[in-house]
């Protein structure tokens, strides 16, 4: 059901966070666990970002592995596979710290999820237990299919975004290009000189104040269209 209910998010129209607070909240519920948070790099930095938390505790020990750059959580996301402490008194040595906020933050266990697809890792769900909590074999499996199923959808939508924005560099580059070549004819015109001559005027223009070609021709159409006469 848990799946189900996360597949069901991944509409048109969904919102990115709606699905991350979905998967933390399922896997909790499915799991047994009492508090999670989630990470996610962000895309320009690749440094970890808290998006999701169910309660101050976990925002405050996910901030401190971010600080210290130590901690399962930065490990789960470091080798892109989970990291279970069943029992914080007697599984975390290793990260000391941790262990001692945990311990006051009134913790006992966690069990860290990376967001992984094909050797790529964009972040990393902590699920907190208020006791121990032994994950079997099948806990893992579970709890690392919701993260699979969010992953592939952060990064499909990551690359329609990607997609998105270069149509749109593509479409400014199209246009720019159409109002150049009307702003040749304008040139060319006005100033009884060929295609190529006028065009030589634009990148002129363009280099001597310093300023894009298409903003340049731009201008000339719309001096054109007020009825002024284009003056090199």
């Amino acid at each position: 059901m848990a799946l189900v209910t996360l597949a069901d998010t991944l509409t048109s129209d969904y919102s990115l966070i709606d699905l991350l607070e979905t998967l933390v909240a399922k896997s909790i519920e499915l799991l047994g666990t009492d508090e999670g948070g989630l990470l996610i790099a962000d895309p320009s930095t690749s440094q970890l970002r808290s998006v999701v938390s169910t309660h101050g505790g976990p925002r405050r020990l996910e901030a401190e592995q971010l600080a210290t750059r130590r901690g399962p959580s930065i490990t789960s996301f470091e080798i892109g596979e989970p990291v279970s402490i069943d029992d914080i008194e007697t599984d975390a040595e290793q990260w000391p710290d941790f262990r001692d906020s945990a311990r006051r933050e009134g913790f006992r266990s966690l069990h860290s999820f990376p967001l992984r697809l094909r050797g790529t890792v964009i972040g990393v769900m902590n699920l907190f237990g208020r006791t121990p909590r032994t994950f079997d074999a099948q806990d893992v499996a579970a709890g690392q299919a919701l993260t699979d199923v969010a992953t592939i959808s952060i990064l499909q939508q990551r690359t329609l975004e990607d997609s998105v924005r270069l149509t749109q560099q593509l479409q400014h580059a199209l246009d720019s290009r159409v109002v150049i070549e009307q702003a040749k004819g304008v040139i060319a015109h006005s100033e009884k000189i060929s295609l190529d001559e006028a065009f030589q005027v634009l990148r002129s223009r363009a280099r001597n104040s310093r300023r894009p070609l298409g903003e340049i021709a731009a201008e000339v159409i719309h001096r054109s269209l007020n009825g002024r006469r284009d003056r090199s």
